[in-house]
């Protein structure tokens, strides 16, 4: 469906029966991510899976500041009003999971339970974040001019998706075709706006959300477990899994596993 918001375009799937899970996808990504676990989680749940600004069939917008994180948070809260939905689960990955993260401490009594598939609150400091606002305005430009192939060209090729490469060939297919789906303009724009360095440090939040937490991660990916080791001792309610076998997209690397452990924790 195609829901207006803040005069964007959004592009949402809906499928399967229960309380609602927002499904938020990360960086290239789109909501297609999600939909192979329809059959699963969609005995339990309503899935709500938009489309991020800036991706797949939502809409581009020129204005950068409408791609910052506060700003796609509180979109998201209104496709929720739009949809006559209160309170929903909250799952995202990477990108996505920063978005829900940003949600979750900004609008506290709309979300039930959280779940983070390798995930961080940004970055601690300043410095930090300057640094990483630099790298992603380069990025960003080289998107522009090389255009979106040449990047995904790139952007397949780095160490945090090192562990897809034992991944069956047609997946691998698949996966590609769908970054390629997405337009050099959202992908920079999202960079700039919604980028590691661009979001607030949500670090010092951490103990501010009161609902139950699930923080996943890769036994490969060793960035991430050691954020979310850090994460898991600031927050109140969370738990913290890792699964073997697998990176930083454990959803793709490990869908059956996450899918089950998905489905058990919002069962409890």
């Amino acid at each position: 469906m195609r829901l207006k918001v803040n005069n964007i375009t959004y592009h949402v799937e809906v499928c399967g029966e229960g309380f609602p899970l927002l499904l938020l996808h990360g960086f290239t990504g789109d909501s297609s991510t999600w939909t192979p676990f329809c059959p699963v989680w969609g005995k339990h749940s309503k899935l709500i899976i938009p489309d991020i600004i800036g991706h797949g069939e939502t809409e581009s917008p020129e204005d950068i500041s409408l791609y910052k994180i506060e700003s796609a948070a509180k979109d998201l809260i209104l496709l929720m009003d739009q949809l006559g939905i209160e309170q929903v689960d909250l799952l995202g990955y990477s990108m996505g999971g920063r978005l829900a993260l940003t949600l979750a401490i900004l609008y506290p009594d709309r979300v039930r339970k959280l779940i983070l598939e390798s995930a961080s609150p940004g970055l601690r400091t300043n410095e930090e974040r300057l640094q990483r606002r630099m790298k992603d305005a380069e990025l960003a430009d080289f998107i522009k001019d090389q255009g979106v192939v040449t990047f995904v060209d790139y952007w397949e090729a780095i160490p945090l998706f090192s562990s897809m490469g034992s991944l069956p060939d047609s997946m691998k297919v698949s996966i590609r075709e769908q970054r390629l789906s997405n337009n050099a303009k959202g992908l920079a724009n999202s960079l700039l706006g919604m980028g590691t360095g661009s979001q607030p440090s949500w670090w010092g939040k951490l103990d501010l959300i009161g609902c139950e937490v699930l923080l996943l991660t890769g036994e490969k990916d060793e960035k991430f477990c050691k954020i979310a080791e850090r994460m898991a001792e600031d927050m109140r309610k969370a738990s913290w899994i890792v699964i073997n076998g697998c990176g930083h997209a454990i959803h793709v690397e490990q869908k059956e596993k996450f899918g089950t452990i998905v489905s058990d924790f919002l069962s409890i």
